[in-house]
């Protein structure tokens, strides 16, 4: 934007670069750091002539959540590892997208790779046969998906598919999620297993699959269950799979540490427990109790804390066995954590142990436990559903537009007659001194508070506000790319490169399909999925589509796994698309999405990856119309488009619009309905 006067010249603000006295005495008394690896506008120290592939990886942390999957290929682009049955395949991002554009599927897209599903199921159900094995534990293990964490059809699907051969199972926390599990468990060695409140349709539901010979478990939430429980299978005269949720004492770390201990929010009490115990031997039905469960949260960071809580399980477990109950399954719920920071570490983004360690442990812990009583070692189940899901989708939306906050060149002698506060302003930049940034920054803080006082009274004139602000952003500006030199950076002055960071504008909705990063804060890895050979040099937050304060990210992964404000990108070609993917965003956030300003379902994409490496799109869901978002809130499409028509009609016979005119709205209108919610090209 221009905003200064047109009759000055305007050299470079690096005009004025040259090193004062202060600057030079402070080098002297070795007072700043040197950069010793390039210019100090580089996110890494690195100059763009010698940045690497492998300089990227360690800027975006890839090598770290990526696991096994997602890395950067040779030529600068995002690329994924997949199992397939000839091996594994590597397959660009770039390629997918290209196979989107041929069919017409525009950003934002959530991409989902089957494969990784698969790989998952897998890895889950063999790691645990490898600890049983090698233990010589003498129970078994049963995985149960939880349906909540992704309901997506072709996922659950997907699931089904490959968990087959491991009695791979589904937990259920609502009606509608029992009735996909009874259609989507594999075979009658799968476990259904019943989370949340129970009415009676629920526990009928459950009781038919029953009889149908599934092992389908009630886990009692409350006392009032219980009692239900036994009145409808009477009724039927099915003998029903009964387990009950404990409150444990054992507290976990993070963010979700709220799902445990006294009061988390489901589960019964000691006290509540022997009482539900009495109650089936009451009625003749105590062999019908099998099941203990219990859960920590979704993303236990500490394995010391899965160790501690399920101590105290194998307790619970051990005295219902003692007092009478059959048992035979101990379900640990879920809590096997995803490592979204890539850190390595107890940070509630993070974990600090890998799939292996965690069977070994559980295998490890209820053994000697068990052993320790002489009680039988239970089949071992386990709810990991963010696990399991987490790395097979991605967000994938491309950049619409840039702000930043970098000056117009600055002149080199002011206009005559310019006001105090600009004259102030130019002073200040003119005498910026490594030695008194602080002070400097207070200095142009109180110059351009000045100068909007007198704007605001009517004492300076528009185009003079303009050139005292742009000022002040030369002068902070300036002062951001001296901090890199100083040893200590004075509080203050720590959040500026925050407030200097550019916008770029994607093409999505956080609320839609982020709404973990809004809600919880969740840090989801975040990158370009292309041009990684060259240096990115913007310091940058990503703003969406909603118009929304709060519809943006502002906390990303950093090189050590630690939260950071800004991300670094590259700069915007013109009439070239950027592109950037949000990665592990398989659990909830495809069901959690709202309808925030209407914008609806993202397009979906299901892809494989065959034998040979080529990518299969397995199946393609278009996102929702203006015309299903609408619906969703209770407009009608249809008389919306007839109100409109009218409305024209109107227009033509006040002769406000001509007939001509009348048909091309409403065709707009009509066409606009079937439109796609986000930005179209």
């Amino acid at each position: 934007m221009s905003i200064l006067p047109t009759n000055v010249s305007r050299p470079s603000i690096a005009a004025s670069d040259a090193s004062s006295p202060a600057e030079e005495k402070a080098l002297e008394e070795n007072q700043q750091l040197p950069c010793e690896s390039g210019p100090v506008d580089s996110p890494s120290g690195v100059a763009a002539s010698s940045w690497t592939i492998e300089q990227a990886r360690e800027l975006y942390g890839v090598r770290g959540w990526g696991e096994q999957y997602f890395d950067i290929n040779d030529e600068g682009n995002v690329a994924f590892t997949a199992p397939t049955e000839s091996g594994f395949k590597t397959v660009s991002m770039m390629d997918v997208i290209d196979g989107l554009h041929q069919r017409d599927l525009q950003m934002p897209v959530m991409l989902r790779i089957e494969n990784l599903i698969e790989d998952r199921v897998r890895q889950l159900n063999s790691s645990f046969r490898s600890a049983i094995y090698n233990a010589r534990y003498r129970g078994d293990f049963r995985a149960v998906f939880p349906i909540k964490v992704n309901q997506q059809h072709h996922v659950v699907d997907s699931i089904s598919r490959s968990g087959r051969s491991y009695g791979h199972g589904m937990e259920a926390g609502s009606k509608a999620e029992l009735l996909v599990a009874i259609v989507s468990v594999p075979s009658a060695e799968s476990l259904i297993v019943c989370n949340g409140y129970k009415d009676e349709e629920f526990i009928d539901l459950g009781l038919q699959a029953c009889r149908l010979g599934y092992k389908c478990f009630f886990v009692l939430e409350t006392q009032q269950e219980l009692e239900l429980i036994i009145r409808r299978s009477k009724h039927f005269g099915v003998k029903p799979y009964i387990g009950a949720r404990v409150k444990l004492a054992t507290k976990v770390e993070g963010h979700w540490a709220g799902d445990s201990g006294d009061r988390s929010l489901f589960g019964l009490t000691t006290v509540e427990l022997i009482t539900a115990v009495d109650t089936l031997k009451s009625a003749g039905m105590i062999d019908c109790f099998q099941m203990l469960h219990y859960h920590l949260g979704s993303q236990v960071t500490n394995i010391l804390n899965i160790r501690d809580g399920l101590k105290e399980a194998c307790r619970f477990y051990i005295g219902l066995v003692e007092d009478g109950a059959p048992m035979g399954y101990l379900d640990l719920g879920g809590g096997l954590a995803v490592d979204y920071a890539g850190a390595a570490s107890t940070e509630s983004h993070s974990r600090n142990y890998d799939l292996d360690e965690y069977c070994f442990d559980v295998v490890e812990t209820i053994m000697n436990s068990m052993d320790a009583k002489n009680v039988a070692h239970p089949t071992i189940v386990t709810e990991s559903g963010r696990w399991t899901v987490a790395p097979m989708s991605v967000l994938m939306f491309n950049v619409l537009a840039v702000t930043n906050f970098d000056p117009e060149p600055v002149p080199e002698s002011l206009p005559v007659g310019s006001c105090e506060g600009v004259a102030n302003l130019f002073s200040t930049l003119e005498k910026l001194q490594l030695d008194r940034l602080q002070e400097n920054y207070n200095d142009a803080i109180y110059y351009r508070d000045q100068l909007r006082d007198s704007f605001r009274a009517g004492a300076i004139t528009l185009r003079e506000r303009a050139l005292g602000e742009n000022l002040y952003l030369a002068i902070v500006n300036r002062i951001n790319s001296m901090l890199p030199q100083l040893r200590r950076v004075p509080a203050e002055l720590e959040s500026l490169s925050l407030s200097l960071s550019d916008i770029y504008y994607g093409n999505f909705s956080v609320f839609q399909s982020l709404p973990d990063a809004w809600a919880i804060e969740q840090v989801f890895p975040v990158m370009p999925l292309h041009r990684l050979e060259e240096k990115p040099t913007r310091k940058s937050i990503i703003a969406d589509l909603t118009c929304d304060c709060d519809g943006k990210l502002d906390r990303f992964s950093g090189p050590d796994g630690e939260v950071v404000r800004t991300l670094d990108l590259h700069l915007i070609r013109k009439d070239e698309p950027y592109y950037l993917g949000v990665f592990l965003v398989g659990a909830y956030q495809e069901t959690l999405g709202d309808l925030h300003n209407l914008f609806g379902d993202n397009n979906v994409a299901s892809i494989r990856v065959a034998g040979d490496g080529s990518i299969v799109f397995v199946e393609e869901v278009p996102g929702d119309t203006i015309a299903d978002v609408l619906s969703y809130v209770e407009y009608e499409p249809p008389a919306l488009l007839a109100r409109f028509r009218s409305m024209a009609e109107d227009a033509v016979r006040q002769k406000t619009i001509t007939v001509e005119a009348r048909q091309q709205m409403v065709r707009l209108f009509r066409n606009s309905l079937q439109g796609f919610t986000y930005f179209e090209e």
